[in-house]
């Protein structure tokens, strides 16, 4: 059964402001026709131009306006007893003086059609999702838009010519792999849709490894993000949801993709996921996008000296370093001046933004401790779930009278060879790469250079009770590190960075992958 909505993004108020209406002198009725001429109901929104002032108004509802031009836009959407409804995108410029009247009607729509050489695994027509869009006011076009989802020949749109107006959509089809093009043009076309051949595609493949999320059920997406945003922007492809680990490859017409994953608990609730940097991908062209590799880890957080303090953000502690996004914590953070405890606080960014700060009176060596544990109230942890725990243990000077990011580090594991469940097999070998990277979430504050004197990794098959030195080598900007891996369990890893001022970073992932 295809589904149908109507989707409105607008950034400017759905209200007429004060101002405005004292200035109204003149008035917009739109009338919305069905595709068998009777009125259907709907939402109209009117963008004035070039202003980009929004209202929301109920078609055939009087809605006082100022004098000027506008753009009424609507998706005509019309219901049907055997579930085959339809939607029909229109758009009219109006000049609005006195007493205006406009009518979109749904019967001078044309199907958008949408062809592909698909191969015989795709046995479906093509879902659809439409936007009519204002395409000269602002820089952002679909923020003022009607859009609008179905199978296709039940989604139309009414031709209009006007340069004033853009339209773009995306068609999906699903077989084996998943195949997705969009288009985008100004006016509306007498005849909406466009022919596509897959030699002229690129692919992503979506790989979802399990083991290290919150939660088993991954739902994966491409969206549409031109560098110059259009009417194509945000336009949605679903690409694969179900139980982590899977692949899904998706074909799609060349351009800028955001890739996307949402991760949810048994009981619906969305976890986690994120937005990985965008790609922009050629025709031919075939990359991976990765999400839940292991290890997860800290992503970008550093200690900062500010305000006489030592402060810290603790948001980003355990996360999937190829997306950027980190799950919630429970942390306990400590500073230390030698044996003296300046400041001792357990947080959590469950709902909250917590902020680690520790005034501190003297200049000299001090000591930043942070014991990191994943935490989510009101959902059931996968058994064996991956990087469960982090802690960071940050020596360095710090002078109240000098604001300055710590010259500490943050290290990111990357473990090759492991399966698709993050698992290494038993009695293997497993070679890491191994890197070292710094982070500041505030401009203002100092951040210098600082260079890597050495680099220490320590591997721990019991749950971090005993540590084995692993042999280190530096390979370009990185070190690779080989660990023995025993029968069954899981491995910890832990890194220790100096420079040549003696800062030294310590950074400890338990269950950093699986042996299978």
């Amino acid at each position: 059964m295809p589904l149908a909505f109507v989707g409105v993004a607008v950034l400017a108020p759905l209200f007429v402001p004060a101002a405005s209406a004292q200035a109204a002198s003149a008035s917009l009725t739109v009338t919305t026709l069905g595709r068998h001429g009777s009125k259907v109901a709907t939402t109209v929104n009117v963008v004035a131009v070039p202003s980009g002032e929004s209202y929301s108004v109920a078609s055939g509802k009087r809605i006082n306006l100022p004098s000027g031009r506008y753009i009424a836009m609507t998706d005509i959407y019309e219901s049907a007893a055997n579930g085959l409804g339809t939607d029909t995108l229109g758009a009219q410029v109006v000049s609005v003086s006195g007493r205006a009247s406009v009518t979109l009607d749904a019967r001078k729509g044309k199907a958008v059609k949408a062809s592909l050489d698909t191969p015989a695994d795709v046995t479906g027509p093509p879902q659809i999702s439409g936007q009519v869009c204002a395409a000269t006011v602002g820089n952002m076009p679909s923020a003022f838009s009607v859009a609008g989802w179905n199978t296709a020949g039940s989604l139309y749109a009414i031709p209009n010519s006007s340069k004033l107006l853009q339209f773009g959509y995306l068609a999906q089809w699903t077989g084996n792999d998943t195949y997705v093009a969009v288009k985008k043009t100004t006016g509306i076309p007498a005849q909406p849709g466009g022919s596509f051949k897959r030699s002229g595609l690129a692919a992503m493949r979506l790989s979802v490894r399990g083991g290290t999320q919150m939660a088993r059920r991954n739902d994966t997406a491409l969206q549409a993000l031109p560098k110059v945003s259009d009417c194509t922007t945000d336009l949605y492809a679903n690409v694969h949801d179900a139980d982590a680990p899977y692949s899904a490859t998706v074909h799609v017409t060349p351009g800028r993709w955001q890739p996307r994953d949402d991760i949810f608990a048994d009981n619906g609730d969305d976890v986690g996921g994120g937005f990985p940097a965008a790609r922009t991908l050629k025709a031919g062209q075939s990359v991976t996008q990765s999400f839940g590799r292991a290890a997860w880890s800290p992503l970008h957080s550093l200690p900062m000296v500010r305000q006489k303090s030592v402060q810290f953000y603790p948001g980003s502690l355990i996360g999937d370093p190829d997306v950027g996004w980190a799950d919630p914590t429970k942390e306990t953070v400590a500073l230390y001046k030698g044996s003296t405890t300046v400041k001792k606080q357990t947080l959590t960014n469950w709902r909250s933004d917590p902020d680690f700060s520790a005034r501190i009176h003297a200049a000299g060596w001090y000591r930043l401790t942070v014991d990191a544990h994943r935490y989510r109230p009101g959902i059931t942890f996968p058994s064996g779930m991956l990087s469960p725990r982090v802690t960071l243990d940050w020596r360095f000077k710090a002078d109240p009278a000098k604001s300055t990011v710590a010259p500490v580090f943050l290290t990111r594991f990357l473990p090759a060879g492991l399966n698709n469940r993050n698992q290494a097999v038993a009695d293997s070998t497993t070679t890491i790469t191994v890197s070292a990277g710094r982070g500041s979430q505030d401009p203002d504050v100092k951040f210098t250079k600082v260079a890597v004197k050495s680099v220490r990794v320590w591997a721990s098959a019991d749950g971090g009770k005993t540590w084995k030195a692993a042999a280190v080598t530096r390979s370009g900007s990185a070190w690779k590190v080989s660990v023995h891996n025993p029968a069954s369990g899981a491995i910890a890893l832990r890194s220790e960075v100096t420079d040549s001022d003696g800062d030294r970073s310590v950074q400890t992932v338990y269950r950093a992958y699986a042996i299978g």
